[in-house]
């Protein structure tokens, strides 16, 4: 048994039965409220846990779409910037064919212009000589013509 005092002085015996029966109850009970708080504090983190995982199931969904209309939007891009790329390739190529047979026939006009100045000028020299001696041919054949007229007809 035990005494304890109470504000009068007296001493008061408390029977070991009572206190057996006091702190079970007292234990059981407070055990039941703390594990109903367990469990209801367990049922708000699961809520919020489910809570979050439909949010970040959302989020995937939606960067999922965003990323399924990148892709769409890139890849013609870059079909169109590969083909007009393969088309530059394909004229650069045809310019450089072109271009070196424009400096092959620039060279050819070239010499065909300088054969053609150098033929004229040969030209216009043989034609001054041709009038030269057909000039100098008629004079001889006049002067021809005058002696064998004075021979003919020495009185003229």
């Amino acid at each position: 048994m035990k005494t304890s005092g109470n504000n009068n002085g007296e001493n008061e015996t408390l029977s070991t039965d009572n206190e057996e029966e006091l702190f079970p109850a007292f234990s059981m009970s407070s055990f039941q409220a703390r594990e109903e708080e367990i469990e209801r504090k367990k049922m708000e983190i699961r809520e919020k846990v489910q809570m979050q995982l439909g949010r970040a199931e959302e989020e995937s969904r939606r960067l999922s779409h965003v990323w399924e209309e990148l892709e769409v939007l890139v890849d013609p891009m870059k079909k169109e910037v590969a083909i007009i790329r393969k088309r530059i390739d394909v004229v650069n190529r045809d310019l450089k064919s072109l271009g070196q047979s424009c400096q092959k026939k620039e060279k050819e006009y070239r010499e065909a212009l300088e054969a053609f100045n150098e033929k004229s000028c040969e030209k216009a020299q043989l034609t001054s000589t041709l009038v030269e001696l057909v000039n100098e041919s008629e004079k001889l054949r006049m002067k021809k013509l005058e002696e064998l007229s004075k021979i003919i007809d020495p009185a003229i």
